[in-house]
């Protein structure tokens, strides 16, 4: 006995999959990353491995996807699944508003002169506009981790003849410069600071048989600018 043939149905149209919208992305990952950004992320990477959370090859492969990070966003999925990572972000201080000083009028520059000497200019003090740093066959060091800036703007001219001239800034300052190293070494570590309000150092000059650097110093940062201030001037 035959079977009755029944009428094939049409097929239906697949339904595409819905899409899934991407998850929106932080307003700061599109930020530059900077060398102090990848070393921090490193140093998170170190503890995991020490720790035992991730193997060493866990632990180059990630380091190396940290140095050729351009951005904030691309570093922080390798630290994602790592408990240091919200305490490394934690210590950061919380942006804090700036507050300079009255404008002044130009006046002379701070010098810093090393002539076979050393030269050194830390601690709490207050930056001018301008500084003018000297060093012929010696060193001089200026650091504004803990200083006072009056203005948005300061500059430091640099120049080293067989000498050193060492410039260290808090990491949430922008930093930039250029300059000329001949027979010598003028090393500027760029830094963009995320406040668009924050003080900018600009470092300019030249090295012959020496060498100029500036670049952030970790872990420092300046905060509270307004209290400090106000307490600087005894208000």
């Amino acid at each position: 006995m035959d079977l009755e043939k029944q009428p094939q149905q049409p097929a239906r149209p697949a339904v595409p999959p819905t899409p899934v919208p991407p998850a929106e992305a932080a307003p700061g990952d599109a930020i530059r990353a900077s060398d102090a950004d990848r070393d921090r992320i490193a140093d998170i990477l170190r503890e995991a491995m020490a720790e035992g959370r991730l193997t060493a090859d866990e632990h180059a492969e990630r380091v190396d996807l940290v140095y050729r990070a351009k951005t904030v966003g691309e570093l922080q999925p390798l630290v994602r699944d790592l408990p240091a990572a919200s305490s490394g972000s934690a210590s950061r201080p919380a942006p804090q508003p700036y507050a300079y000083g009255p404008e002044s009028p130009d006046g002379p520059a701070d010098n810093l002169v090393a002539v076979f000497s050393s030269a050194t200019r830390k601690g709490r003090w207050r930056v001018g506009p301008r500084t003018n740093a000297f060093s012929l066959f010696g060193s001089v060091e200026i650091d504004l981790t803990e200083a006072l800036f009056s203005q948005r703007l300061t500059v430091i001219s640099a120049t080293s003849i067989f000498g050193s001239v060492e410039i260290r800034v808090p990491e949430n300052i922008t930093l930039r410069g250029s300059g000329t190293g001949v027979l010598g070494s003028f090393d500027i570590r760029t830094l963009e600071s995320v406040d668009p309000e924050a003080p900018v150092v600009v470092v300019n000059g030249y090295a012959v048989l020496g060498s100029v650097e500036a670049k952030p110093k970790r872990g420092k940062f300046v905060a509270d600018l307004q209290r400090r201030l106000r307490k600087h001037l005894g208000h």
